[in-house]
């Protein structure tokens, strides 16, 4: 069998906005502007970052990611969570039901959400076509092989599976500092 390969993304800490706290942090008919494309078609980093603040510390510069999205959510490392004062659940991004809030603030104006603050469980962007090839599921729970000096298994890499996206792992910087990977590297998917 084939070694089924996966380029691995580090995600530092970040934030998706609804189109209405764009607006409310950055004035009436804002628009993200891009900064650099991200591995998912039609996403990006946006030049725009905001402030976030916790009940212990904050962040002053937390990048957006673009375009806007359906909800407002902040995808942080445990260690962030710690120095915000967080107790953030492990979740599968937009699903944020039932998380701790966050103090949002902008050159225009703040907001507080009273739920969105995540560390975004370990996952893949399957295409489709790549998950077929592969026999992978949606929502299947697998096993990738990292090498090098400090090599290691993510156990429990949710699998994404979607006509909308590009195959690409993203771990937070917590894992990828633990296990010495940086973006770019590859893993292997074992199961």
């Amino acid at each position: 069998m084939e070694q089924r390969k996966v380029p691995i993304g580090v995600s530092a800490r970040h934030i998706h906005l609804k189109p209405e706290h764009v607006e409310a942090l950055f004035g009436p008919g804002y628009r993200l502007a891009e900064w650099k494309p991200l591995s998912q078609p039609g996403q990006f980093a946006a030049e725009e970052t905001v402030a976030v603040y916790g009940p212990k510390g904050s962040f002053p510069k937390v990048r957006i990611l673009g375009p806007a999205r359906k909800l407002t959510q902040l995808e942080i490392s445990r260690t962030d969570a710690f120095a915000l004062g967080i107790d953030a659940p492990v979740r599968e991004s937009g699903n944020i039901e039932g998380t701790p809030g966050v103090r949002i603030v902008g050159p225009a104006g703040e907001v507080t959400v009273d739920q969105g603050v995540i560390v975004a469980a370990r996952h893949i962007h399957f295409h489709t076509s790549d998950a077929e090839q592969w026999g992978i599921r949606d929502k299947q729970m697998l096993k990738v092989r990292v090498g090098g000096e400090r090599g290691i298994v993510f156990e429990q890499v949710l699998a994404r599976v979607s006509d909308s996206f590009a195959l690409d792992m993203h771990i937070d910087t917590d894992e990828g500092n633990a296990a010495g990977v940086k973006t770019g590297d590859f893993g292997v998917i074992l199961d």
